[in-house]
Order: C-alpha cells, then structure tokens, then sequence
C-alpha cells in the first residue's frame, strides 16, 4: 500500500481527545469550519485533505478506500495519536466505516455522516473519473452542486454554495478521479456487522447522493447504532444544516466520552 503525505491542521487544546475529520469527495478540510468553533471547545481537532486533494500529495494509479484509510492512520501515527475519534462525509465517512470494520481499536467513536456502504454501481464511479482525466472538473459543476445543496440553499446562500464549487474547481482531476476509482471498488454492506464502536449515523432527507435508505441501512445493521436525520438537507448537510448537525454530533461524543 503507498501512503500518500496528507496536508493537514489542527484546531483546539492540544491536551484535549482526538477528533479526525475527513471530507467528502471534491472538497478540501475547510468544508468542516462551521463545526470547527464548537467542537475545539472539548476536543484536539485533525482535518485533512484526501489524497490528491488541495495540497495533499497525489499518487498515480488506482487507490481503494483501504489505501485511504493507511493514508489517515499513518498521519494520526506521525503525531503518536493511538486513539481517536472520527467523524466522516460521504467518502470521508465511508473512510470511517472501513476503519471501524478493520481498524476498530483505533477508534472511540464513530460518525458517518451522508455516507454509505456502497455508492452505487461502479461503472458509474469509472465513467465520472474517466470524464475527469479528459475533461476536467468544471464538467461535474452543474451536476455535482445539484447533489450537495438543495435548490432553495443555492439561491439564498450563493456565497456559501460558491466557497465550495471552488474548491471543486481547484481539486486536481487526477486526485479526484483516482478517488472515484477507490469508491467504485467500495462494498461494506456484508461487514457492517463488525463495527462494534460506538456509532452515530448521520441522513439528510434531501440527499440525491445517499438517500436516507442508505442511512437507514447504516443504522440497522451497525450493532448499536444512533440514527438522526437532518430535514431539508441534501449530502452536504453539515453546512446546509451546520447547527443541526453540529449539535449531534457534540451529543454522540459526549454520550460515548469520545
């Protein structure tokens, strides 16, 4: 496995519990500021990059969520964090849950938010990478905001939806594409059932991406799991619904001692 160099920050008391988050596919770290000002308050925030992403290093070829998950665990070891909780969108919470089948006993808790145990089919992830490598990402514009934002969220808050179309914009397509690869090769649904840490499951009832089925299915078959579904949201519903997500997540560490 080839371990990408993640860029990376940290927010919050440097004494406090660990707390990784990992963005969705096409973003960069700053799609968690909204949370960023409440969760610091308990506990030592990590954002990163996924690989090829912002200024995280790229790696040609075809990763799995599996290299991406050894990406996140070797950042947390060049820090010696043993231990930690994480917190995911979409491909950054399927991140989560591949750590939470494979990895448990580095985690205290775990959050998955908008995300699922399968995306679909993977013809669909192999045309969209192969679309990026010649095209470039502006072609996913239109198509991608549509699936982040709802339509009422795009019109009054075009500020916000334009801060994220760039970071879509400035992803280097082979970064993306090469994400998309991992995500075609994504299947956890036969081993939700191992997730034995503390789980929260987070469905947005507007999300085109990951319907709430998807959540649902997290839900039922992860041992233990929370469920809370987030109204009028659709896959980027911790910055449509920053409050309401941000609030639940806080519960489920506090519930867990995450």
């Amino acid at each position: 496995m080839t371990i990408a160099t993640l860029n990376h920050r940290f927010d919050g008391p440097a004494d406090a519990p660990v707390l990784i988050l990992g963005p969705s596919l096409g973003t960069e770290l700053g799609m968690w500021d909204a949370q960023i000002p409440e969760l610091s308050r308990h506990h030592r925030i990590l954002r990163y990059d996924l690989r090829g992403h912002g200024t995280s290093h790229p790696l040609p070829g075809t990763a799995s969520v599996g290299d991406l998950v050894g990406d996140v665990l070797t950042l947390a070891d060049s820090y010696g964090i043993k231990r930690f909780a994480y917190a995911g969108v979409s491909l950054g919470g399927a991140v989560g849950l591949w750590m939470g089948v494979h990895h448990p006993e580095r985690l205290t808790a775990l959050i998955a938010c908008c995300t699922s145990a399968r995306f679909g089919e993977p013809q669909a992830w192999l045309d969209r990478a192969a679309t990026v490598r010649s095209q470039g990402m502006r072609q996913l514009a239109d198509t991608v905001i549509q699936r982040w934002f709802t339509p009422e969220y795009v019109t009054r808050e075009p500020a916000a939806v334009q801060r994220i179309l760039d970071m879509l914009y400035a992803c280097p397509p082979g970064g993306y594409a090469g994400c998309c690869d991992a995500l075609a090769h994504y299947d956890l649904r036969a081993e939700l059932g191992r997730i034995a840490v503390p789980t929260l499951v987070i469905g947005a009832d507007r999300d085109p991406s990951t319907p709430l089925e998807h959540a649902h299915e997290l839900a039922a078959k992860i041992p233990g799991a929370t469920l809370v579904e987030v109204a009028d949201a659709a896959h980027l519903a911790n910055i449509q619904q920053a409050e309401t997500v941000t609030s639940a997540m806080c519960a489920h560490l506090a519930a867990v001692g995450g």
